[in-house]
């Protein structure tokens, strides 16, 4: 039997060191500073070019309506929000509890809050946009008792959003295997939170339209649904004049066709609309350097096709995924 795959492989001595320092330097400026500091990272990737052209031609099949000049700007924002974003991975635990009162704002919770004050299972779906890690630290002060799915990551300021994570009081769930641990964290009466806008590979996804484009999906929130009765929402916290606001919807409950399999892929594809609409209110804040769509569906599958879709997905009756290794 192997061991466990922990949620952060740490990098070598030098790089801990190096990075250590590095992170208690930018915990010691101001927000400013934190803000010019982001803004400096974000032009030197660009300047750098690194993934510039996936962040371009994901904009322009997602805008083929806006000139380049406009997708530029969306791209050249969307790397300043992905610096902020990791600079909040490791500050957000020093603002007061004042401040984060004053920075937040949530549009209307919808049934949300009065299911964390008592406690009850929930599924919050939710993406790598705006202030992704922030969300976590804004649901700890409030009491909630969170638990992540997450990708095991790896390297020295890796090492320290895993541990800003766990010290916020959130509990992480890998992604590998992830259903029997999110079904036990709803029997705790937990919210378990999942970000469901990252590729996977076709075995393990269901293919459902995002920004015009089929991309393999996550149907692991969907799953945990069927299989806990738990409700389901979609949460995003998109940066707005300074604050955080935060937009909720749901629950969205899961279809009941009789067809397991098709109602997964309804249910994925409803929270990536619902997702699509939120990035599309702040294109500049989403992650457009991700490879969202290096996974092509089956050659079968037509540009928008849910219903076929789902006969691809190799889901087994509201269980896993088959994995072949």
């Amino acid at each position: 039997m192997t061991a466990a795959r922990p949620a952060v492989t740490p990098g070598g001595p030098v790089g801990r060191l190096a990075v250590g320092v590095l992170v208690r330097l930018i915990r010691a400026l101001s927000s400013r500073g934190r803000e010019r500091l982001a803004g400096f990272v974000a032009w030197l990737a660009w300047t750098l070019r690194i993934r510039r052209r996936v962040a371009l031609d994901n904009l322009a099949h997602a805008f083929p309506e806006q000139s380049l000049a406009q997708r530029t700007e969306v791209a050249k924002g969307a790397y300043r929000s992905m610096a902020l974003a990791a600079l909040e991975s490791v500050t957000s635990d020093l603002l007061s509890d004042e401040e984060v009162a004053r920075a937040v704002e949530v549009v209307e919770w919808k049934g949300l809050d009065v299911l964390f004050d008592t406690r009850q299972p929930v599924l919050l779906a939710s993406a790598h946009f705006g202030s992704w890690e922030f969300f976590a630290e804004v649901m700890a002060r409030r009491g909630v008792a969170v638990t992540a799915v997450v990708r095991p990551l790896a390297g020295a300021f890796n090492e320290w959003v895993v541990r800003s994570r766990e010290r916020a009081g959130m509990e992480l769930i890998l992604q590998r295997g992830a259903l029997g641990n999110m079904l036990k964290a709803l029997k705790r009466g937990m919210a378990v939170v999942q970000l469901i806008d990252q590729a996977l590979p076709a075995k393990d996804g269901v293919f459902v339209p995002f920004f015009g484009r089929l991309a393999s999906t996550t149907p692991a929130i969907s799953m945990a649904a069927i299989r806990s009765k738990a409700p389901v929402y979609v949460v995003l916290a998109a940066r707005d004049a300074g604050k955080l606001t935060m937009t909720v919807e749901g629950p969205i409950p899961v279809p009941d066709s009789g067809d397991r399999r098709a109602d997964l892929t309804a249910h994925t594809a409803l929270m990536t609309k619902l997702l699509e609409e939120g990035i599309r209110r702040h294109p500049e804040q989403w992650l457009w350097l991700h490879r969202r769509w290096k996974v092509a569906p089956p050659k079968d599958l037509g540009p928008l096709s849910n219903s076929q879709a789902q006969q691809h997905a190799r889901l087994e009756d509201g269980r896993e995924p088959q994995r072949t290794e």
